[in-house]
């Protein structure tokens, strides 16, 4: 039985080897509903062998996890109905329209009026004006947020998001990074793995840091802060981040912030 009040992930002592290989090393932590929670750590920490142990790709060696209130041994069917998995790659049909790629997955769930289910899709993760286009025509943003919202095709409480921006320009993950916001406002639960620092920081209601298969620390990004001394506060003339400068120039929209020419000074 599910509740609304339980934790959306409940994890505790996750084991897994592969021979001598110890991946995971009694990974604990939970993941409230409607929250996003970040596993952050570096190539090879384990993120994604956990996420595949959550989403019933893989069972672990030792302990339990609980998804939407289904053990991931014991009720594995439950647990699929409840959840979907974006991996690092966009797993889209590049010959097909991107309202044909989400018709298709919504006619694949037995879903009515999937013409309708495709084109609110469309509206959310502003693609409408992209629909009738070739997804071969998509740039990789726009290719990552269709791959999104194909996942919520039958509108499953529980998100797993495997390194959502590998691959893809400053821009695109502005766009990936929105999208993922809006999930979370809009009630799902969402589990990111991702070994960049900025995603953690921008998207995170929790952190967790995954270091050679054990959590090291979990906590908000305040709580996480806090275990460093603290901050001396000295007077520094602030420059413009490189961040800024792209923002300036492209916009945030992906549109030019102005109309004005920016030359770049040659080099003497």
């Amino acid at each position: 039985m599910t509740t609304q009040h339980a934790p959306a992930i409940q994890v505790h002592g996750l084991d897994k080897s592969y021979k001598d290989l110890h991946v995971l090393r009694g990974v604990d932590f939970t993941v409230a509903r409607g929250s996003i929670f970040a596993l952050l750590g570096s190539n090879g920490a384990g993120k994604t062998t956990a996420v595949k142990i959550l989403s019933t790709l893989l069972k672990a060696d030792a302990g339990t996890a609980r998804v939407n209130g289904f053990d991931v041994a014991t009720q594995a069917a439950e647990v699929r109905e409840s959840i979907s998995l974006t991996g690092q790659f966009a797993a889209v049909d590049e010959v097909l329209s991107g309202r044909e790629n989400l018709a298709l997955v919504a006619r694949l769930r037995h879903l009515e009026n999937p013409g309708r289910i495709a084109d609110d899709l469309l509206a959310r993760f502003s693609l409408t004006d992209a629909a009738a286009r070739r997804v071969a025509t998509y740039s990789g943003g726009m290719r990552r947020r269709l791959d999104i919202a194909m996942s919520l095709i039958g509108n499953p409480p529980i998100i797993f998001l495997d390194e959502p921006t590998t691959g893809l320009d400053p821009q695109a993950r502005i766009e990936v990074w929105q999208a993922v916001k809006e999930l979370a406002e809009n009630g799902t639960t969402v589990l990111l793995t991702t070994q960049y620092l900025d995603e953690a920081e921008q998207l995170a209601d929790r952190i967790a840091i995954l270091h050679q298969g054990r959590i090291i620390v979990n906590g908000t990004l305040d709580e996480l802060k806090q275990l460093l001394p603290p901050a001396k506060v000295e007077y520094v003339e602030k420059q413009p981040t490189l961040e800024d400068v792209f923002l300036a120039l492209v916009g945030a929209d992906g549109k030019d912030g102005d109309t004005g020419q920016h030359p770049i000074p040659a080099r003497k």
